[in-house]
Parts: C-alpha cells; structure tokens; sequence
C-alpha cells in the first residue's frame, strides 16, 4: 500500500520504511515553535517538570507577536519570562520588538522551514508550512515543551484527502478565495485530523503567498495540516533561503486517501466567510450590494499579511478614499515585508487612502489589540478566524476575504466585489 506526501514524511522522521493511517508513531523534529502566548505555559512545564537543558538551542523558534509591542503589563511579563529563557538557553531564534514578525510568515521568510522537514508548533496555524512540501502541524504547549527537551514527539498518523486542482484563476481570485470556497464545500471539520493534499496541474498557477494562505487554513477544515508538492515555485523561493537539507517528498500512485475532491480554480468567484464560522461562505455574486455595512477593514495577519497580499489590496485602493466612518488597518507580516511595501509606495497609497500601517503583530486577529470591535460593529478582514467575540465583543460580526474583497469594501464601506469599482 503507498504513502501520502504526509505519511512519508512521517517514516522518514521515525526512522521507520512505512506508516499507515491512525499509527502511533515517534518521529524527530526538525523544528519547534512557540509564541508570546504559548511559550511561557511551556517553560511553566519545563521547569516544574526539572528539565536543564533543550534538544537543540538552533532547532526552537520562539517568536513574540500575539500581544507584541506589548499591549499591557500582563503581556509585557509574559515576554519578559520567554526572553530570560531564551536569553538562559541561547534560542539562536528568539524574535521580539525589531526583529519579529508574525510567526506563520517570518519562518518561513527567515528559511526555518522548507521541503521535507517536520515542524510542530504551540500555534494552531503551524499548518501553514506545508505550502513548502513539509509537515508541520499545531499542538499544546505541553507537547511544545516536550519537543524543546526531546527533539522529538508523538504522532497519530493521519490519512489523507486529495484535492485535485484544475484551471487557473480568473481576475481577482487568490488563494484566499481558494481555500474558503473549499472549507464553504466541506465544512470546518470537513477533514478533521486528516491531511489536506494538494495537487492537480492548476498549482502551478498559485504563487507561494497564495499556497502559504491555503495550508494556513487547512486546520479551519479541521485538518491536521495541509501540503503542497515540491515544484519550480518552491525551488525558486527556498533556493539559497532554506536553512535546512531540502528533501522532496511525492505521494505514491497507490496512495489511499478517504476522499478525493476537482476544483476547478477558474470557477471559483471572490469568496467570503459569514460570521461565525469559516464555511458559512458566500461568492461576491450572492451578496447584495449594500447587504453588509462594515466599520472595520483589517488587512494583514499570518494568512494574509505578505507583499502580495499588500499589493492586491493597494492596487484596489489607488486614488480612492475610505467610505466615511469605516477604519481601516494594515498589517504587514514581518519587518522585511513591511519595508518592501514602504519602498514600492504602498504605504503611501494606504495612508492616502485614509487608512493605517501597524508594525508587524498579530492583534486584531484574535482580538488582542491593535482594532478591538465593540458590541454590534461588523469588520471585513483577511484573517483566518470568524468566531464569536474573536475580534472584540461578542455582539461584534467578521467577516473573512481577500486583501482585493476587503480593499473594496472599505472604499464603499460594504462588503463589495472589487471588480465592481
């Protein structure tokens, strides 16, 4: 019987020939991480538990950007208790206020991760890497800690579903688009502790951005992570970026998956997620014109927050203005992007425009700071996330799109197809 791209994986790192679907395996890790949130509960763990020293000081990734700059005293203590740790342990990859970014965009920006690696994060959205060919999956801190002293962890191993892409996107369809329309098709746990398997000859018309969004939202299908094939687009962007020994990974012909799924990317229309979970989605098609009046546009997070995503939004709003009284705010992944979009003007089309242009954080996203929603607004943002009171209030409303649907939208201050402007 063959492998999955995930399965293989999974053998490699366990040392063992094969894996089969619910198999219990231990496999070694090539990488941990863990943020501003997730990292103190594991050092808590570590401590009480007697550890005195890591796995591999190179090989943990401890990145401040939940609560960062830090929005309060609690969030400062927390940071100051992962930097001491840090500090004590010589993390080579310890990232705070300067140098940070959001975790899910700055890995692989800084080459942490790529092809054929095996990566566990104390973050749900660890999934995102499997747009590089590797696996890379969330867990709690306990398991976090565990993989710090260790260098290894435990696995169930999952089965797999294919999604076989067709066609090639048509106009303002991005890989936003792509995954909502998929999680609106099979629902939030439509793959639950399963792999998302990417493949079929229309990847080729996804940038990286695009693939890095789709596997950070696989765990909204909940699966246990998404994957891509290794092909020119991740050649191009690990060559001389990858830290590691890239290693490519294909599934086998007979590779049993549970269900196999056609998409056709050039039907796909802008898609976007009614509150309150991801697969309550609806195309721009089926949204009445003035249906949703908006208050809020954030623009950014792990899912969205890269160059392209920021071009795709500028080149919605060059020459236009906000609609009166919608706040919009801009967040760009990691410092390198957002010096990138400050040289090619973007900033200036944004600020122009009427909106903002935080440094990198997670906030808004998951209600941390940074655009906090009181009781009874509605915001439109590229985030991954669309739960009750995740971004504020719990009488607030998010909707979830694109950086090109959520650009529109502020300019008319309802949720707005970007081709109608």
């Amino acid at each position: 019987m063959g492998m999955t791209m995930s399965q293989k994986i999974l053998a490699a790192h366990a040392g063992l020939p094969e894996v089969k679907a619910g198999q219990l395996i231990e496999a070694k890790l090539d990488l941990v991480l863990g943020n501003d949130v997730t990292t103190p509960v594991a050092i808590n763990v570590f401590e009480e538990n007697g550890a005195t020293s890591v796995f591999d000081n190179t090989k943990i990734a401890m990145i401040m950007d939940h609560f960062t700059p830090n929005k309060d005293i609690k969030a400062a203590t927390l940071v100051k208790q992962t930097r001491t740790f840090a500090d004590k342990y010589n993390i080579t990859n310890y990232r705070d206020v300067g140098e940070m970014g959001i975790e899910h965009a700055l890995l692989p920006e800084m080459g942490l991760v790529g092809p054929g690696c095996l990566c566990i994060g104390a973050d749900s959205h660890t999934c995102t890497y499997g747009a590089l060919g590797a696996f890379s999956t969330g867990v709690g801190s306990t398991d976090m800690c565990a993989g710090m002293i260790s260098g290894k962890a435990w696995f169930k191993v999952p089965s797999a579903i294919k999604f076989n892409l067709i066609g090639k996107p048509q106009g303002y369809v991005a890989g936003k688009d792509v995954i909502l329309h998929i999680i609106g098709k099979i629902g939030v746990d439509g793959a639950l502790y399963k792999s998302m398997e990417f493949t079929g000859e229309g990847v080729k018309y996804l940038n990286i951005d695009d693939r890095l969004c789709i596997a950070n939202m696989a765990i909204e299908a909940g699966a246990k992570n998404g994957i891509f094939p290794v092909d020119d687009v991740t050649r191009e962007y690990c060559d001389g970026r990858y830290q590691g020994t890239p290693v490519e990974y294909e599934a086998d012909e007979d590779a049993v998956y549970d269900e196999e799924y056609t998409i056709d990317l050039s039907e796909i229309r802008p898609t976007v997620a009614f509150p309150h979970l991801p697969e309550n989605t609806k195309t721009v098609d089926e949204i009445g014109e003035t249906e949703v009046k908006i208050d809020q546009v954030v623009i950014g997070s792990c899912t969205n927050g890269r160059i392209s995503d920021l071009r795709a939004a500028a080149d919605v709003l060059k020459g236009k203005k906000l609609a009166k009284g919608v706040r919009c705010i801009v967040i760009p992944g990691t410092q390198k992007i957002w010096k990138q979009a400050m040289h090619e003007g973007l900033f200036d089309i944004f600020i122009d425009a009427g909106a903002i242009v935080s440094t990198p954080t997670c906030g808004p996203c998951l209600g941390g700071h940074m655009g906090i929603l009181a009781a009874g607004e509605k915001a439109i943002s590229t985030t991954n996330r669309n739960f009750v009171g995740r971004m504020g209030h719990v009488d607030s409303e998010v909707y979830l799109a694109s950086p090109a649907v959520a650009a529109a939208s502020a300019v008319t201050g309802y949720i707005t197809n970007p081709e109608k402007l």
